[in-house]
């Protein structure tokens, strides 16, 4: 009953216009446990990286503590076709949705930022 109740606040997220300047949508970041020049640190690499990519829009950066339940920002960026990066605060992240997988950014430093990417087939 729960996830019908969110199919109305999907469906408004999907009429908003696309950003035509670079912006990351972030989630989680108060419980990351994980000081603010960090935080920053970590979100200018990957303002720089998008930039690098020449992509210029909304992203969104999870910072995931592990077995939580991100399906909405999830669905959210998969259907806008934007974006969806998770910083991994634990152990190991969190599951991706069906027909996803988080795949590693090996390009930052700490091995702990993965891209979430469909699986094709």
């Amino acid at each position: 009953m729960k996830s019908f109740l969110r199919i109305p606040s999907l469906l408004l997220g999907l009429l908003k216009p696309k950003s035509n300047k670079p912006e990351i949508e972030s989630y989680g970041q108060k419980d990351s446990g994980l000081e603010v020049e960090q935080i920053q640190q970590i979100m200018e690499w990957l303002l720089a990286s998008l930039l690098n990519a020449g992509y210029v829009g909304r992203s969104h950066l999870i910072w995931d503590l592990g077995d939580q339940d991100w399906k909405q920002v999830l669905l959210m960026g998969i259907l806008k076709d934007e974006p969806v990066f998770l910083y991994r605060c634990g152990d190991r992240p969190s599951l991706a949705p069906e027909h996803c997988c988080w795949r590693l950014m090996a390009e930052y430093p700490s091995m702990r930022i993965y891209q979430l990417e469909v699986k094709e087939g």
